[in-house]
């Protein structure tokens, strides 16, 4: 067939074609590749060295816990606020009522479906938290039950919203059909977790960007719940220890209270707007109206988690009047307002006469003057370790401690300023960011105030007057940055 042949040169010299192309395109620039990785010839210029990483500066916060005055050791060993076995023995006890409680609640409503009994974990974190409680704080300085125990109150489901009997407890007779506590204005509960861990919740009342008018009197703003974040941040900033861990938590309010509560009070406050948002509002003697109500959107509804502190049958506490207590009316002025011996006469009184307490009332007067909380109109202390113990920072003359006011000194300086530590700090909450820019800002202008009037007092009195050294004096910040270098 004469066809074909005529056509096969044409298609021999095609094929011919592509292998030149392919080679001369793809084979021959990858072959002069590989030979000048070996040739000492080559005239292409050798690529230049990478330049050495300079080394990161470590995070303020780690810089700051590493420095020596966060890591001086106690002056004698922990006492524990609790022991081990009774707490567990006891714990085991209201484990079991709860559980028992439960199964005739679901008897009582006809539900069919098995509900298993929840055990008690000894190791769940809000336990291991309250075993850790000692007479140096409410948690050590290196504490995995506190940072379990946040994550925890952020992620586990609730069992059970109540209000508090705790609350109740402590703060003598009062109506029980309340969901607040008889004296505050913020609406708050009281939740369960399946681990059986407890907390306060606070649910979001004001955005973060909101601020005070300066016209408003005292205490009638709403409290923020994101002011009860940031004090627990602040509070282990300045290495106090004192308010309980606490974490911001997106609720189910329908699912997470609504449904899992069996107070018939609490059931009968919530209510949907014409919004179709679910919400509710609480029975107590201020703000407690449905224009008060808080509402989800339309069931979620972001607030605080405060991690419970042990019962009070366990460890209890005392409630002690503030002798720096503030006035609630316009015109009435406190004692201390209008009486310069005031303070000498306060330390003539047991137990401000020969102890610690007045040193510790002027660190809870700091910390409060930091978050803005003019409402400290008593304080908390747990009996068991009598008058030296720690004062808690709950629902957030004069000398001042060395290491306060060296923590304080150290926070004003660039490197560890306190509203950059802050502001990292807040980034673990997974409600951030917690605070905005100007209350950061602001903490560094209230700091400087502080260590302003320290200086004005040391000036006039002498700093041996008015320091109490509480503790050795720490190693040089010039030998702590040599450290960390290394």
């Amino acid at each position: 067939m004469p066809g074909p042949r005529r056509v096969r040169p044409a298609v021999l010299l095609l094929l011919g074609a592509l292998l030149v192309a392919d080679l001369y395109f793809h084979l021959w620039p990858r072959a002069r590749r590989e030979l000048g990785k070996v040739s000492p010839g080559c005239p292409c210029p050798a690529p230049p060295a990478p330049l050495p990483r300079a080394p990161r500066a470590a995070p303020a916060l780690r810089r700051l816990f590493a420095h020596p005055l966060y890591r001086a050791a106690p002056p004698g060993p922990a006492e524990p606020l609790l022991g081990a076995r009774e707490a567990l023995r006891y714990y085991r006890r209201k484990a079991a009522r709860w559980n028992r409680r439960h199964r005739l609640y679901r008897e009582e409503l006809n539900l069919t479906s098995p509900a298993a009994p929840l055990p008690l974990r000894p190791e769940a974190g809000w336990l291991q938290f309250h075993l850790g409680i000692s007479r140096d704080g409410l948690y050590p300085r290196s504490s995995p039950a506190v940072s379990r125990l946040l994550r925890d109150m952020q992620q586990f489901p609730t069992i059970g919203a109540d209000y508090s009997q705790d609350e109740k407890a402590l703060l003598g007779a009062c109506d029980c059909s309340q969901i607040v506590k008889p004296s505050g204005v913020h609406l708050k509960l009281v939740l369960r977790f399946q681990d059986f861990g407890k907390a306060m919740f606070k649910p979001m009342r004001q955005r973060r960007e909101e601020e005070t008018p300066e016209d408003f009197f005292y205490f009638v703003d709403f409290q923020r719940h994101n002011a009860e974040i940031a004090a627990f941040h602040l509070d282990r900033i300045l290495d106090f220890r004192r308010v309980p861990p606490t974490v911001g938590r997106l609720i189910n309010v329908t699912k997470e209270i609504l449904e899992v509560t069996k107070n018939e009070v609490l059931q009968s406050v919530f209510f949907v707007s014409p919004a179709s948002n679910v919400c509710f509002f609480a029975k107590c003697p201020y703000m407690c109206k449905t224009e008060y109500a808080v509402c989800g959107n339309p069931h979620l509804l972001e607030g605080s988690l405060s991690a419970f502190l042990p019962s009070l049958n366990l460890a209890p506490r005392l409630s002690i009047p503030n002798p720096w207590i503030r006035s609630y009316s316009f015109d009435g002025k406190e004692e201390w307002e209008v009486n310069p011996l005031y303070c000498n006469t306060v330390r003539e009184i047991y137990p401000y006469s020969n102890s610690n307490r007045l040193l510790n009332i002027v660190d809870m007067a700091i910390f409060d003057f930091l978050i803005g909380n003019m409402d400290r109109h008593h304080y908390e202390m747990f009996t068991k370790f009598g008058d030296d113990g720690f004062l808690l920072h709950l629902d957030n003359a004069r000398g001042i401690k060395r290491t306060t006011l060296l923590r304080l000194r150290l926070l004003a300086e660039p490197e560890y300023r306190l509203s950059d530590v802050m502001r990292e700090s807040l980034l673990q909450d997974p409600l951030a960011p917690v605070l905005t820019e100007p209350h950061l800002l602001a903490l560094d202008r209230r700091l400087q105030l502080i260590l302003d009037a320290v200086g004005k007092c040391i000036d006039t009195f002498g700093e041996a007057t008015v320091v109490a050294n509480d503790t050795a004096q720490p190693q040089s910040a010039a030998a702590h940055r040599a450290k960390l270098d290394t």
